[in-house]
């Protein structure tokens, strides 16, 4: 491979194969999630499906009043059945017993998947240090070294979930086979030999405005991972309480995951937490722009997009918090955010030429 001067050679190819290592440790790890969707505390699935209309059944058993005839007898009457819902408009349920761990936490597949991921993290974490240190500047001058280090930021904000006991132990198997995706594209359609800067990136606002817009990606990605899970619980459920029997692979995959209602809590908190930073990551490049082009803003691609999705973002928490829009309008708004977030990761570097394109991508 050759290296442009001023690159540590050594390192760069270093940091090539630590990045394809923990590719590999990341792939047993996505196995390891399959077997424990798959097989891990089968014989505890299905322990919630009824509780999908506990509400309803909970009603049985309540008071009944007593109501004396006319000729002197007493008629029994119950009570009008009462279902509650939750705030997102689906059933009052609780999580599916492998969503939190709990009881699973013992489990042998899931202890080996978290371990195999921990492993694959610290060996992106080398593969992104080494490849800054080869040129002695941020591992993000590129969209390959974006790529690498956006996914590995994902990772790293999962773990601190779960060590901070967050219940998002439903959240490894979509993360990982998402983290394999996004470097797998990064080593073969982004890939960028390791190589000094364009003059416009040689600022300190590259080490601010680029990492906090990693950041702003990854918690991204876990809003979206959540509300698309969710649309896929909420249906489970729905079948449920209108007395369907749903297959036994679905009821297995669908009772990993929290309850419709604890999914959409969740990424709606996690939307609205990072919606500050993103709106700071704006203003830290229109700030860069005045100081590298002359002008805080020009309406280039990568502007008006970031812009775009900024304002569905805007409109989805606005919605929830005013217009009261909760459950399947909230969840379809919010992926739309979440896609615009994606097109201007990708589409925007690959398909449009504008300012921010560097180093070919």
């Amino acid at each position: 491979m050759n290296l442009a001067a001023g690159t540590n050679e050594n390192l760069a190819h270093m940091s090539n194969v630590l990045i394809y290592s923990a590719m590999a440790i990341y792939m047993l790890a996505f196995f390891a999630h399959i077997a424990e969707w798959t097989f891990g505390a089968r014989s505890k699935v299905g322990r919630t499906a009824a509780a999908l209309t506990a509400p309803a059944a909970a009603t049985a058993s309540a008071p009944k009043v007593q109501v004396k005839k006319a000729g002197g007898g007493t008629a029994v009457l119950e009570r009008p059945k009462i279902v509650t819902r939750s705030a997102a408009g689906s059933r009052d349920v609780p999580d599916g017993p492998g969503a939190a761990g709990g009881t699973e936490q013992g489990d042998l597949y899931g202890r080996i998947a978290i371990s195999l991921t921990v492993l694959g993290f610290l060996l992106a974490v080398g593969g992104v240090v080494t490849r800054a240190t080869s040129v002695q500047r941020a591992p993000w001058g590129n969209m390959y070294e974006f790529s690498i280090t956006f996914s590995t930021v994902v990772v790293a904000a999962y773990l601190v979930l779960l060590a901070t006991k967050v219940k998002v132990r439903w959240l490894g198997l979509p993360l990982v086979t998402a983290v394999l995706l996004d470097l797998g594209i990064a080593t073969t359609v982004l890939y960028t030999s390791s190589d000094q800067l364009v003059p416009a990136l040689h600022s300190y606002w590259l080490w601010i405005h680029v990492s906090c817009a990693i950041i702003c990606g990854a918690t991204f990605f876990i809003g979206g991972a959540g509300t698309l899970l969710y649309l896929f619980r909420d249906n489970y459920e729905a079948k449920v309480a209108a007395g369907k029997q749903p297959g036994a692979t679905m009821t297995s995959v669908m009772e990993r995951l929290p309850s419709a209602a604890s999914l959409d809590k969740f990424s709606y908190r996690i939307n609205a937490a990072v919606f500050p930073l993103w709106t700071f990551t704006i203003i830290a490049g229109a700030i860069w722009a005045g100081d590298a082009w002359g002008r805080y803003w020009g309406w280039d691609p990568k502007e008006t997009w970031s812009f775009i999705t900024w304002v569905v973002y805007a409109c989805y928490l606005h919605a929830r918090a005013t217009a009261g829009w909760k459950g399947r309008k909230a969840a379809y708004l919010a992926l739309f955010a979440f896609g615009c977030w994606i097109w201007n990761y990708y589409g925007v570097n690959i398909f449009i030429n504008g300012k921010h394109s560097y180093a070919g991508v």
